[in-house]
């Protein structure tokens, strides 16, 4: 790279992002809607080394579309849907109020458990008030703990739900 653009490129980490946006203008001719002053540095950048040294080849180019071609990237929100559609998407979804445990380290009501006990695979729900386990429902995860075990463990402990330093 040619020292003067070092200098420019160098130049532009000390800039505002008021004035990288200034700087964007001047370089590509337009305004550009970004505040991130990180993607605005690489973008002016990039653009200042190409147009010194030159862009990127047709092959690497074409290859890049040929990349781009096979992803899905969603670049603008969905159209907002019709009230017909709006409608028709209401009277499939199932509304309920839903109100989190007061214990962080459990997952939603619905989510199942796993863990692999004496070669047997233990499976549990969790639901609104308690867990079931094989049929039958418990208050506690510690209670789920005795059943499979016969003797007393954190259940917490036991399915691999808590957390190292008290953090959820």
């Amino acid at each position: 790279m040619k020292p003067g653009i070092t200098k420019e490129i160098r130049a532009l980490g000390r800039m505002s992002v008021g004035e990288l946006r200034d700087r964007y203008l001047e370089v590509f001719g337009e305004e550009t809607r970004s505040h991130n002053k990180t993607y605005l540095l690489r973008r002016i950048a990039w653009q200042l080394q190409a147009l010194e040294e030159g862009d990127l080849s047709e092959r690497a180019r074409r290859r890049a579309e040929e990349l781009a071609d096979d992803s899905y990237l969603r670049t603008r929100a969905p159209k907002k849907v019709s009230s017909n559609q709006a409608a028709v998407a209401s009277s499939r979804t199932a509304v309920r109020s839903f109100t989190p445990s007061k214990d962080r380290r459990l997952p939603m009501p619905g989510t199942v458990i796993t863990r692999e006990y004496h070669g047997e695979m233990v499976a549990v729900t969790v639901l609104d008030k308690g867990f079931e386990y094989e049929g039958q429902v418990y208050r506690s995860l510690t209670a789920v703990a005795k059943a499979v075990t016969g003797s007393h463990w954190n259940g917490y402990h036991f399915f691999g739900l808590r957390v190292k330093g008290g953090k959820a």
